[in-house]
């Protein structure tokens, strides 16, 4: 097993397989081993607002768990298993969403920035649970529960 490496928010977010169209994370603003918080900002021209809802664009909830997925399971797994592996491990590793209990209580609409935020709640065996919560700038909630996701080799 070779030595763990601890990655920088840029090299996490580098290493995040998800790319343009289907990426929802412009920025890791912090990370950590306990915790990571990421913000994106919904493009006006998405696709997916042609037909949710024509004439009252409103982001999909289920491209708003993806978002939070993809900082509290993907990127923040990133950071963890680099850390107890090597960024070489990662990148033979492509995470696979497993389950998520989230509540919503806000909307998204084209143009608006969300901040994710996830906490670990553990992470063994390449597996990671994580409470995570969306805000949107003005601090109001859009959503929060909790996310797993594991790591397998590709």
């Amino acid at each position: 097993m070779a030595e763990g490496v601890r990655l920088t928010p840029a090299e996490v977010l580098e290493l995040v397989p998800q790319q343009e169209p289907f990426r929802f994370i412009d920025e890791i603003l912090e990370l950590d081993d306990e915790h990571i918080v990421a913000s994106h900002r919904f493009r006006e021209d998405a696709d997916f607002y042609r037909g949710h809802f024509p004439g009252n664009p409103v982001t999909p909830g289920v491209i708003l768990i993806e978002t939070m997925a993809q900082a509290s399971v993907v990127a923040l797994g990133i950071y963890l298993y680099a850390a107890q592996f090597s960024e070489e491990e990662v990148r033979k590793t492509v995470t696979v969403f497993t389950d998520a209990q989230v509540e919503f209580a806000g909307i998204v609409k084209p143009g608006d920035r969300v901040i994710t935020t996830g906490r670990k709640v553990f992470f063994r065996r390449r597996k990671l649970r994580a409470e995570a919560e969306m805000r949107l700038e003005d601090g109001s909630v859009v959503c929060a529960g909790q996310l797993s996701g594991i790591g397998v080799v590709g």
